[in-house]
């Protein structure tokens, strides 16, 4: 049976090349110009986070 990736959880993270999982935090697409540097950083997933998320996406 073919394993199907999760489409809406694709569009939301990453990989880096060593394999951490980032997340983008919420309410960074606009009004940024008042907001601090650090609140629009992209964010690591979490660590008990990362196992469903390794299972929704089977080809990251």
């Amino acid at each position: 049976m073919k394993v199907k990736t999760h489409k809406a959880l694709s569009k939301r993270v990453r990989a880096t090349k060593t394999g951490k999982i980032l997340r983008v935090q919420s309410a960074s697409s606009h009004l940024l110009t008042h907001k601090s540097d650090r609140s629009k950083v992209k964010l690591a997933v979490a660590g008990c986070d990362v196992k469903k998320v390794k299972q929704l996406l089977p080809y990251l």
